[in-house]
């Protein structure tokens, strides 16, 4: 049975998502209850889980009132089960979990928070603020070399994987990205279609991991165009890729 993913957009720039599968339904990062009640309603779901990628308010705001109207589980990491509001199942790599009949992958990336998690099911990645389209977190609660392995355990997972992550980013991250790599013609021809999706409104929701792969600068810092332009063809791959969050972090 496919799953139904609906975008749901909270506050200013965040996304939630709403998973269904069956008779069961789950709320991914709820900043705030309105919006996702409001898209149950429209498609006539009742929400089962809440699943939290990480501790932040903006991702976890909605929990408690949701959990309370419809007595819906709140699964999150257990490695930060006592930032997670609510939290009802915590979960790892080693537990994994189920959605009704359907395996999730968890898989753990710390750097953005120590505890973030990705839920990766059916082809889709749900992956907060550890990657987003062409960009990725800050490094609030880790280093260069934590968020680095996390982004490489995602590197992992086929081309094809739908990307879902937190936050509406893409047009400023793609503009950055055009700064350290202004030749790549997979970077241009996106920004075009960025920059015409988000003229009229819409998400650029969702991106996939081949397209990440040949676009996002965090992703490729073994590329020569951008070593060159950031002065250092000869550094360690973390070493570059520390370089390019700091300069993402004052674009």
């Amino acid at each position: 049975m496919p799953l139904e993913i609906e975008i749901v957009r909270c506050l200013t720039d965040n996304y939630a998502y709403l998973v269904r599968i069956g008779e069961l339904c789950a709320v991914v990062d709820p900043s705030e209850p309105g919006p996702v009640k409001a898209a149950l309603a429209a498609k006539g779901w009742r929400l089962s889980h809440i699943l939290n990628t990480h501790h932040h308010l903006d991702h976890t705001g909605g929990n408690i009132a949701l959990r309370q109207e419809f007595g819906a589980q709140v699964v999150g990491p257990a490695k930060d089960a006592s930032r997670i509001p609510g939290l009802d199942i915590g979960v790892d790599e080693k537990s994994g979990w189920a959605f009704g009949g359907l395996k999730v992958d968890i898989l753990e990336v710390p750097a953005h928070t120590r505890g973030a998690i990705a839920f990766v099911m059916e082809g889709c990645a749900f992956t907060g603020d550890t990657l987003f389209a062409m960009g990725c977190g800050r490094l609030f609660e880790g280093d260069a070399a934590m968020m680095w392995a996390s982004l490489s355990k995602l590197m992992a997972l086929p081309d094809a994987t739908k990307i879902y992550c937190g936050h509406e980013y893409t047009e400023n991250n793609g503009r950055f990205a055009c700064t350290l790599e202004p030749g790549n013609s997979a970077l241009v021809a996106r920004m075009g279609e960025v920059r015409a999706l988000r003229a009229k409104g819409g998400t650029t929701m969702a991106s996939s991991m081949g397209l990440e792969k040949a676009t996002n600068p965090f992703l490729r810092v073994g590329e020569a165009e951008i070593r060159k332009n950031l002065g250092m063809e000869k550094a360690g791959d973390v070493a570059v890729f520390g370089e390019i969050r700091k300069r993402k972090d004052s674009f």
